[in-house]
């Protein structure tokens, strides 16, 4: 009776692996198409269609990793939010009459047409659907797409099968550090875009760099690392160098010096000190960010320091 019901179970969990690798990556090709539409619809040029084919490779990974990793791990991104924030930042002059999603009367009035539904026909409704699109504002749907991948990679990672040694006990652990890592990459990247003026296109490319280069993160796991490396490593600390005993803590140093806080403290003090824009919040975030490399530069030294007092106490021992 056990080995019945053990094929069974073996069946029951590859299913469960299968419909949510399957089900995370059809979310982000759902939010990428989203954004290829966008960029089509504000260009007024079908061909930017043509990026659906990097999902492509993207197609290829999920069946790789359905067949030999059973469906662990995912890398996405989404090239439209460069196109669509470019685009934004070179038509912001013209500055047509639209609707922030701001409140909740802007967003009732959104998705509540003048007209009365039932009495359109389907191509009157696509003309009121089109309508509705319309008076959103540009910034209100890059807003919504960066929204939407940061959520679909905390999700999407949650969803995901464990894989490369992850705890489920480390997988929390790594997810509440990505809730934390997304709020500042989406702080990061609406509060310094909103700070670009109309004669500064190349800030646009400097804060879309780190933006990218910030979103690298998560599909490296940097945050979180392997917790049975510093386990073994106490039983013979003489024998583990200091980046084998603490990989976790100095993959996490690394990551928050260049390529979250690292990044971030260097754009927003390029920002006050070159472009001459000057703020409150600007001044906030920027303090954070500095303390933030400060705190983890005092974390690599005292991880030094700890290393080394106790390899000199092994040292002192004398052989028997």
């Amino acid at each position: 009776m056990e080995k019945d019901h053990l094929p069974a179970t073996v069946s029951k969990m590859w299913m469960f692996k299968f419909i949510s690798a399957t089900t995370t990556r059809a979310l982000f090709i759902l939010v990428s198409l989203v954004g290829i539409w966008r960029v089509a619809w504000v260009k007024h040029d079908a061909t930017y269609w043509l990026l659906a084919v990097l999902f492509l490779p993207l197609l290829l990974e999920m069946v790789v990793t359905l067949k030999s990793r059973n469906g662990r791990d995912y890398k996405c991104i989404i090239p439209s939010i460069w196109i669509l924030e470019l685009h934004h930042q070179q038509e912001k002059a013209i500055n047509p009459q639209c609707k922030n999603l701001d409140s909740w009367q802007n967003l009732l009035n959104v998705i509540s047409p003048n007209e009365t539904l039932g009495n359109l026909t389907a191509q009157g409704y696509l003309s009121s659907l089109n309508q509705v699109f319309k008076t959103i504002c540009p910034n209100a749907w890059i807003l919504a797409l960066h929204q939407s991948a940061l959520l679909l990679v905390i999700v999407g990672r949650w969803l995901l099968p464990l894989g490369g040694g992850v705890t489920r006990d480390e997988l929390s652990q790594l997810l509440l550090i990505f809730v934390g890592t997304a709020a500042d990459i989406l702080e990061f990247t609406s509060e310094t875009m909103s700070d670009v003026k109309d004669n500064s296109q190349h800030l646009v490319y400097i804060i879309l760099a780190v933006w990218t280069l910030s979103m690298l993160q998560f599909p490296l796991h940097v945050a979180v690392g392997n917790s049975k490396a510093d386990t073994d490593g106490e039983e013979a600390p003489s024998e583990v160098s200091l980046l084998a005993k603490h990989s976790a803590d100095i993959w996490s140093i690394v990551g928050a010096l260049f390529i979250q806080d690292g990044p971030f403290l260097v754009v927003r003090l390029t920002v006050m000190t070159y472009f001459q824009i000057f703020h409150q919040m600007l001044v906030f975030f920027t303090i954070k960010n500095f303390l933030v490399v400060t705190l983890n530069l005092y974390r690599l030294v005292v991880i030094s320091m700890d290393s080394r007092s106790r390899a000199g106490r092994g040292s002192a021992i004398p052989s028997v």
